[in-house]
């Protein structure tokens, strides 16, 4: 049973990330950071500050996407045609893999995190528009297995194809500018090769 390649894929992004600030603003200021009593930014602050916001910096994406399935048997073809909607998740481990560096001089901070990588993808709805069985052939609960499954790898692709790790990266930028504004210091943020494996 070989699906067939998908006809379409229609897409829309929401990225969420904005949602840091406000979070970031209801916390009292961590320890290292300037105020009133004189003491400055350090690595280990700003890490603690990374790190208590990892789950924060992520871009949700809203994909959309048209299934054709087909099979013959003994020259029977049964065939389907499904839209699938769903969702992907992009983020960053900032736990464990963010580095950072301070300039004091230049006021500058220097942030090193891992490429933004696709942490999931999830089926919302399967609507089927279109469904015809074979005069032999008939649709079993493997078929629906088999649309399942192909469905998840196209919006896999969908979501790879509107380049989100992009528009993660250029939006965990803007969030950690923010983040770091109130301290005085700019932020220069670099991002390490991808070598991991996305989580399926």
């Amino acid at each position: 049973m070989k699906p067939r390649a998908p006809v379409a894929a229609l897409v829309a992004a929401a990225a969420i990330a904005v949602g840091l600030i406000f979070a970031w603003r209801q916390h009292a200021p961590l320890r290292g950071f300037s105020g009133s009593g004189g003491t400055h930014i350090d690595q280990a602050a700003i890490i603690e500050r990374l790190q208590s916001v990892a789950n924060l910096v992520t871009t949700e994406v809203a994909l959309r996407d048209v299934v054709t399935y087909r099979n013959t048997r003994l020259g029977s073809t049964k065939r389907a045609l499904v839209v699938v909607t769903g969702k992907a998740l992009v983020g960053f481990d900032l736990k464990h893999h963010a580095q950072a560096r301070v300039d004091h001089q230049e006021r500058l901070i220097e942030v090193t995190l891992p490429r933004a990588s696709l942490v999931s993808v999830d089926i919302v709805q399967l609507k089927t528009y279109d469904e015809s069985r074979g005069l032999w052939n008939p649709f079993h609960p493997a078929d629906r297995d088999t649309i399942y499954q192909l469905a998840r790898e196209q919006l896999r692709g969908a979501a790879r194809e509107l380049e989100v790790r992009e528009h993660a990266e250029a939006g965990a930028k803007a969030v950690l500018a923010a983040l770091f504004a109130s301290s005085g210091y700019k932020v220069r943020v670099e991002f390490e090769p991808f070598l991991g494996t996305e989580t399926r």
